[in-house]
């Protein structure tokens, strides 16, 4: 928060007690990756980008797909990173032995966890990366937020020219061919079985997502260290995000110290400067045919700045949302002090869903038959949270996260 002479002071809740929207906005982050998530479960991996792909033909699917990338996909990604920025501001800010000991042994512990979980349940998890660009949040938890915004904005500029050098070979081939310099798309096929329709890719990962336990188990753990490099190309975005959080904590808005009417019309700005583009996006995926290369540079480079941006505008909308209080905030901030147990669990009951191990339901769902089976870990997390804290300090994962950085068992029941 900044005093009238501009100096800014770091926000911390009076005696201690939790924000209670900040913990809400953690719950609805968590609950938006769940919808983000299912595609990845349920579908061969192209499908996350394209719904040409699969399951997405019919004009429902279109919409929902359409609907996914305005406000959903990665928009909730970078709003957890944001949460995890402003997290770890709040616990380094709190008086302690060792504070930075502490952290990095949380830091330590959260890469095990992340590991672990992208072996057993999902292999896209993000908690590795977490824990990576958490061990340099430390040198940023000071800085001014107008720094921290300027820092996110130049890591986040840099990250889209580097990717747009990487595919500058497919990009050049890709104009060679659509002005008809060239007929042979043969060059292009990587990108069309990773980001398109291709029948044998497609084929191939219906195949593997039916593998059971022990096959799949098996080919994570050869493929882990390669996996946990793909990952990590996402660290750039995730840690500007993370800095931003900082940023909205130290402003006072995570703190829950706006006015409603200057939060919704921080919302308002950020989705005027990213709504248009990534309208404009969508429809030139759709006018290309959903060509994997314009799919793919849309999705994964193009959108990641505006992606951000949207973030913050979600940030501010649920601030004000949750500022009421009462039953409905008590519910989703319940889940968000089980951010991390919510978020495990809920590729534990996508892979009961979805894997051969339990339903078995990978490729046989449509786009919004996926969607809907969200409601399951989203209903799941807004029942229990609230349950398990009645008796107990903090969430299963929780409990077992810290008591590892400490090298204690801590005290778990009330």
């Amino acid at each position: 928060m900044a005093t009238p002479d501009g100096t800014v002071l770091t926000v911390t809740p009076a005696g201690g007690e939790r924000v209670l929207a900040l913990d809400g906005l953690r719950g609805l982050a968590v609950a938006g990756i769940a919808l983000m998530n299912v595609m990845v479960f349920s579908m061969p991996p192209a499908a996350y980008f394209n719904p040409r792909a699969y399951g997405g033909e019919d004009p429902l699917a279109l919409a929902l797909w359409t609907l996914s990338f305005l406000v959903v996909e990665d928009k909730f990604r970078a709003l957890f990173a944001m949460m995890f920025g402003a997290g770890v501001t709040i616990l380094l800010g709190k008086h302690g032995a060792h504070p930075l000991r502490a952290h990095f042994a949380r830091m330590s512990v959260l890469f095990v966890i992340g590991m672990a979980h992208a072996v057993l349940l999902a292999g896209n998890e993000v908690l590795r990366v977490y824990a990576v660009a958490g061990l340099a949040l430390p040198l940023f938890v000071n800085m001014r937020p107008r720094t921290l915004y300027w820092l996110a904005a130049v890591i986040i500029a840099t990250q889209v020219l580097v990717a747009l050098w990487l595919f500058r070979d497919w990009i050049a081939y890709w104009w060679q061919v659509q002005t008809g310099a060239v007929s042979d798309v043969t060059p292009l096929h990587p990108l069309e079985a990773s980001y398109g329709a291709d029948p044998q890719a497609i084929a191939a990962a219906l195949e593997r997502g039916r593998e059971d336990f022990v096959e799949r188990l098996t080919r994570r753990l050869g493929l882990e260290p390669w996996l946990t490099l793909r990952v990590m190309a996402g660290l750039p975005s995730s840690f500007a995000a993370m800095l931003i959080g900082i940023g909205l904590w130290r402003s006072g808005l995570l703190a829950w110290q706006w006015a409603s009417g200057r939060a919704l019309c921080l919302a308002g700005w950020c989705a005027l400067a990213s709504l248009p583009a990534l309208g404009l996006m969508a429809i030139a995926d759709f006018v290309s045919g959903f060509d994997p290369l314009v799919t793919a540079l849309n999705a994964l480079v193009l959108s990641a700045p505006f992606d951000i941006v949207l973030a913050a505008a979600w940030a501010a909308l649920a601030m004000v949302l949750f500022a009421g209080g009462g039953m409905f905030t008590r519910l989703w901030a319940a889940a968000g002090r089980m951010a991390l147990s919510n978020y495990i669990a809920t590729s534990l009951i996508f892979s009961i869903l979805f894997t051969s191990w339990g339903l078995g339901l990978f490729g046989i769902v449509s786009r919004p038959q996926a969607l809907a089976l969200c409601l399951v870990p989203i209903g799941a997390m807004l029942i229990w949270s609230p349950l398990w804290l009645d008796r107990f300090r903090q969430g299963p994962a929780e409990w077992l996260w810290r008591s590892l950085a400490k090298g204690r068992v801590l005290p778990v029941k009330r």
